[in-house]
């Protein structure tokens, strides 16, 4: 029997939105504000993972229970130092606002001259490893390398 990938997007917005009882909207302005990237295939529909799918969990879960606003939730994100986690060079430092600013996630910005100008941010790590159940423990062990 084959295992679920989890990373796998194979969720509509629409199912995704009836696994969360949430609109479809809600999740399209979590997309907007940089707590979820959906993967569109040919820019096409939005598609989710189930790894997606308990991201936006753990998100509604910190908004209406622990009351984070979505701008805490991005400067929590903004301060994942993401330069180390796909080492950057000091050139690749010098030509990023993600590094120089800690307003919002990395994956928000447009990135030119830099590492990060070709990559995918949906599949790269540094958005793959941050989620709100996993950041902490990664922080932790980025500090313990530094």
């Amino acid at each position: 029997m084959n295992q679920f990938d989890k990373d796998k997007p194979v969720f509509s917005i629409s199912s995704a939105a009836r696994m969360l009882d949430i609109s479809v909207h809600t999740i399209r302005m979590y997309e907007r504000e940089g707590l979820i990237i959906s993967y569109k295939p040919d820019n096409r529909n939005r598609l989710y993972s189930e790894n997606d799918i308990q991201r936006l969990r753990c998100l509604r879960q910190k908004i209406q229970e622990k009351k984070f606003s979505i701008n805490a939730i991005q400067a929590i994100f903004s301060l994942v130092p993401c330069w180390s986690m796909v080492n950057c060079s000091e050139n690749d430092r010098s030509n990023c606002l993600a590094f120089q600013q800690a307003e919002q996630p990395c994956w928000m910005f447009k990135h030119t001259n830099n590492i990060c100008e070709k990559m995918d941010c949906y599949e790269c790590d540094v958005y793959r490893k941050i989620n709100c159940i996993d950041i902490k423990n990664s922080i932790k062990k980025l500090s313990v390398v530094q």
